[in-house]
Formats: C-alpha cells, structure tokens, sequence
C-alpha cells in the first residue's frame, strides 16, 4: 500500500520558481531511486531528472543548470526546484520511485498523480 503524493505546481511566469514535492508513504523498506518525468499534450514522457539512494544525479539535458533534484530520506521525499523556468516547461510533472516493499526484496516502480506546471511568457 505505497502511495506517492505531489505538490507545488502551479501557474508562474517565464523565468519564475516553483519547488515540486514528492513523498512516498506506505509499508517501505527501502527507496532505491527517484525521480522525475513530465509530459506535454501530444509529447511523450520523458525524464527530468533522478536521484539514487547515493544521492547520483542526473539531469535532462533541457533543464542542467536550472534544476535541482534532492532527496530527504528521513521523510521519504524527493524535491525538484525548478529555477528560470520557461514556456517550454509546461507539463505535467510526475514522481516516480523505484522502491523494495516490506517483506520482500523485489524493486516495483510506482507512479504519483502528477502535478501541473504551467508557464506564461
């Protein structure tokens, strides 16, 4: 019974801020990777950026520069702070974690709701 929940999206304008949030809750022994993707209407998903349980980032080539990933292990939450943003930004931003349940030591991906990130110019 593991659930993701995002949040910070939002409306901002070209070259604002917004710091998205991702917490997993639920019987968790441990989180290997998380990350974040997005996807624009008629656009494929595509990845964001990920951070491992060593704290290895990585980044689209896109957004290096702009955004930041983290993580808090203590609270099971992953952050992106999304600075200079653009209209190309626009989308919606999904958390995805990569994660061992309690009582077995297979790895299941799991997916939050989304959260919308709109930018005006």
């Amino acid at each position: 019974q593991v659930q993701l929940v995002e949040s910070g999206g939002g409306l901002v304008q070209a070259g604002g801020s917004l710091r998205l949030s991702c917490t997993a809750s639920g019987s968790i022994f441990s989180i290997n990777f998380m990350g974040w993707y997005r996807q624009a209407p008629g656009k494929q998903r595509e990845l964001v950026a990920t951070i491992t349980s060593s704290d290895s980032t990585n980044y689209a080539d896109s957004v290096k520069g702009r955004f930041t990933i983290s993580r808090d292990n203590a609270k099971n939450t992953v952050y992106l702070q999304m600075n200079s943003l653009k209209p190309e930004d626009t989308a919606v931003y999904y958390c995805n974690a990569h994660l061992s349940r309690a009582g077995d030591g297979i790895v299941y991906s799991y997916w939050g709701q989304g959260t919308q990130v709109t930018v005006s110019s």
